[in-house]
């Protein structure tokens, strides 16, 4: 059987739906006619990278300098690290620069812009710097209309060591949309919002060249985005159930699932016990409170398969507790000890993040192929 040499947990990945779903948002930068910088946050995967640009090195977006050094050493050259910066991270920067590195920082504060061009840092290039807007989130970022985005601008712009690249935002609202109508506003909202703080920029004489926008859901709905030079997105190569409960995909384009096995009976409470718990799944409750609630995941058989009504209801640490979501009996014959199953996320890069690897399933050719993936900050 081809999933007989698994130890449990691990991590698949259905190529056939991570091909499918890479090709629908590559379509989708065509369609649009903008450049696409994919977020790999979520795969930190050199061979999926590799897939979303037909096997070329491209530009691409990471959330820690791990993420970055790890794709500098595959030759990837062209990066925005899209996590603010502070300074006592810059001696990773700088090494990365040493290179040949092209990693352009993110900073919304006017005191790190100062001290990026602080002389006792012995660096003697210049750093590329892009300012983070918050254009709905409110987790960083300056709104388009603060006057410090000017004056930060203006620093970085004139800086012996800076040069001020342009203006960057993430629509996070747009993962509390429900509707087709409430995403296609979200992205219009991201779209105008960057580029009036780009404009406002260059009202003051200050060049403004890459402005960047970009999230799953809105560049997966946005209608156009003028004046916009690239978008992001990272977990769509995946989906998971939360992409899916806010109509950005169908659950049947998932492609990733944790493999488990069930270690255990608990027929007096209705349960099923698998050794995926917590460090196997995440703790990520996403989906909770809404109305589509799926507990800790949902449930596939071997073959990917959703097995209707039932669900992870709970997970401890290293034990994950399946039940019916209906609280109809369970057929413990059907699910017998040793039973393997597969898990979907409620969110793919935390159930990622557990794991060196990914087991890639290629049903075609019934075989399972290894590819290694990065981890820590």
């Amino acid at each position: 059987m081809l999933f007989d040499d698994l130890f449990t947990p691990c991590l698949l990945i259905d190529k056939q739906k991570l091909t499918d779903n890479i090709n629908r948002m590559n379509q989708r930068s065509k369609k649009l006619g903008i450049s696409f910088r994919p977020h790999v946050k979520t795969t930190k995967c050199i061979p999926i990278a590799l897939l979303i640009n037909d096997g070329m090195i491209g530009p691409i977006t990471v959330s820690t300098l791990r993420e970055a050094e790890y794709f500098a050493d595959a030759g990837f050259r062209d990066i925005i690290y899209a996590v603010s910066i502070v300074p006592s991270k810059l001696p990773r920067v700088n090494a990365l620069l040493s290179r040949g590195v092209d990693l352009k920082l993110l900073i919304d504060d006017l005191g790190v812009a100062k001290a990026l061009n602080n002389q006792n840092l012995n660096f003697t290039g210049k750093y590329r710097v892009l300012i983070e807007i918050d254009v709905d989130m409110h987790r960083a970022g300056k709104s388009p209309d603060d006057p410090a985005v000017i004056e930060i601008a203006r620093i970085l712009h004139e800086g012996q060591h800076s040069e001020f690249s342009g203006v960057l935002t993430h629509a996070g609202e747009s993962y509390t949309c429900h509707t087709e109508e409430d995403l296609i506003n979200a992205a219009e909202g991201e779209r105008s919002l960057i580029v009036k703080a780009a404009n406002n920029i260059r009202a003051k004489g200050i060049p403004c060249s890459i402005i960047s926008c970009g999230s799953t859901p809105t560049a997966t709905f946005a209608k156009n985005l003028n004046g916009v030079t690239e978008f992001r997105a990272g977990v769509y190569v995946f989906q998971d159930l939360f992409q899916s409960g806010r109509n950005v995909c169908e659950k049947d384009q998932l492609a990733l699932s944790v493999l488990t096995t069930i270690i255990s009976h608990k027929k007096n409470q209705n349960h099923i016990i698998t050794d995926a718990g917590g460090m196997a799944l995440s703790k990520d409750q996403s989906t909770h409170g809404t109305n589509f609630d799926c507990g800790y995941g949902l449930v596939c058989d071997l073959n990917g398969k959703l097995i209707e009504n039932l669900f992870v209801k709970g997970a401890n640490q290293e034990h994950g507790i399946i039940t019916t979501q209906d609280g109809t009996d369970l057929d413990y014959d059907k699910f017998f000890i040793g039973t393997k199953l597969r898990i979907l996320p409620n969110h793919a890069c935390m159930t990622a993040a557990a794991y060196d690897s990914y087991n890639v399933i290629n049903q075609n050719e019934k075989k399972i192929e290894k590819w290694p993936r990065c981890n820590g900050w």
